[in-house]
Order: C-alpha cells, then structure tokens, then sequence
C-alpha cells in the first residue's frame, strides 16, 4: 500500500486518470466507488493540478475503499435509490479498481459493487453501465410460495438464469428442467432461448420465474401443452386491408369505399372545406 513516496502517487494518479478515459464496451465489467472516498484519495494523490497542497499528508489519506455511502442498510449489494453518476459515485474500469484495490483495500464486510456494460437504444445503439440491476423472483413449479429474490444484469442470458434457479433450489445437474415466465393473470411464458438476455427477452422489475422439473416418467408437470400458456411467437393473423375488397356500385367506379367530401388537388384543402360548409 502506497502511504507516502511522491514518485507512488504520481504513478497512481497517472494510472487512474489514463483508466477513467477507458471507452466503453459491450460485457465489459466497471466498478462503483463512492464519491466521497474518490475525492478524499484525490486530494492525497493531488489528482487535480489546483489541489495538491494536501498531496501526501496523511491528515487526508483515504484508507480502504468505503461504498456504504451508495447501500442501503443491511444489504452488502442493494443500492440506494437515485444515485447520480460523479455526483454521489465514479465508475471505473476493471483495471482501475484492482488497482485501487491493491492500493487501499476494501472495507471490511463489503463487497465489490460490479456493473456491466450494456447496449441500450432501438435503432441508433449507446454503451451504458448498467448501474442498477433487474430483481427477478424465482421458485419452483410444485411451491410457488417459496419465492427468492435474486438480482441480474440486461446482459446475463437466461441460461445463466437457470443455472443461478437450480444452485438456489439443489437442483441435479442430471434432473431435465423448463423454465416459465409467470404474470399476474395466471398465464405462463415459456423461456426457451437460454441463449437470449434478459433485454431480448423482455423480463421486467419484479418479474416471477418458475422452474419445473420433469417426472421421473418422462413426463412435465405442467403438461405437455399446458393450457393458459402465453407463446412468445405467438403472431396476429393478417387482414386483408378494406380497400382491397371487391366493391362496386354502378356509376361509382372511380371512388374509394368509405370516403366522403371533395378530394384534395393541391392546396384546395381550405376551399374544399368552405364549401362543404
């Protein structure tokens, strides 16, 4: 740990400051640090050209990294509500925060707050950190009661998701399982493309998974069309458009069904509703 040399401090502020310019990248992993500690460190590196009076005096050497600012109480990973990136945390990539962490430490009981980089965006596509998490709740189908609370990233697939469900409930490696997206109205989804995100798949805040593990018979629980089913690749039928259905009435056969008044030739649209006055 670096508590004094000039030459130690130049190097960590060259380091972070190169670190913090890092582009961002789809999967890569970043990591929060609490404002205040970063600006605590900064004034002891002299990391900002007009504050390095204090630089080196251990009356402002930050200690390890402290994140309870940015949780909430009794939770080592929840964060607080409406946190402010550079105003209340700093994201720093992988690098960076083992560097700080080779520095400085963690405190004690805390754990790294890992954030993954995501795309975002319909059409035109932007990185961004993911800083807050979906919270998905997981059960099993024979007791749906039994509901656990765990926390993932837009990115992680939904395979990923099923493994974490079988850890959670001890499920066999060898016991064949089908994974079902439950809604309030009783209805299921089946999630079946372990290879989509939890984004592709359009899973929600709150959102309630169900594991169902197959008889020893050979057989699913829910049946092998289980009625209430909502299929994802369900489309609606097409409909042939009004105008293209076979009318006719005898001296009307230049004029479109369901239209009335005079038609718009140019900018006549003012004059045509005078006179339809």
């Amino acid at each position: 740990m670096a508590e004094g040399g000039a030459a130690d401090l130049d190097i960590q502020r060259s380091d972070i400051a190169t670190l913090l310019k890092t582009s961002l990248r789809k999967g890569d992993t970043w990591y929060l640090v609490d404002s205040r500690w970063f600006k605590q460190w900064k004034k002891y590196v002299g990391f900002d050209s007009w504050d390095k009076y204090q630089m080196g005096d251990q009356n402002v050497y930050p200690g390890p990294i402290d994140n309870s600012g940015l949780l909430r109480d009794g939770d080592a990973q929840s964060l607080k509500e409406h946190l402010i990136d550079e105003l209340d945390y700093i994201l720093l990539p992988t690098e960076g925060w083992n560097k700080l962490v080779s520095w400085y430490t963690l405190m004690e009981g805390q754990e790294p707050i890992a954030r993954k980089v995501v795309e975002q965006g319909m059409f035109v596509k932007h990185c961004k950190v993911e800083v807050y998490l979906t919270e998905l709740k997981l059960c099993e189908n024979g007791n749906m009661n039994n509901v656990v609370t765990r926390r993932f990233s837009k990115a992680d697939t939904i395979d990923t998701i099923e493994k974490e469900i079988r850890k959670i409930f001890n499920i066999p490696d060898e016991k064949e399982t089908r994974l079902w997206n439950k809604y309030m109205s009783n209805t299921f989804e089946p999630l079946n493309k372990p290879d989509s995100t939890i984004q592709d798949a359009g899973l929600y805040q709150g959102q309630v998974l169900v594991i169902e593990q197959k008889n020893e018979d050979g057989t699913w629980p829910r049946g092998p069309s289980t009625p209430n089913v909502k299929n994802s690749n369900y489309c609606l039928p097409s409909y042939t458009a009004y105008k293209n259905y076979d009318y006719s009435e005898p001296g009307r056969n230049n004029e479109q069904p369901g239209l009335c008044g005079l038609s718009n030739l140019g900018n006549t649209c003012f004059m045509n509703s005078a006179f339809q006055a």
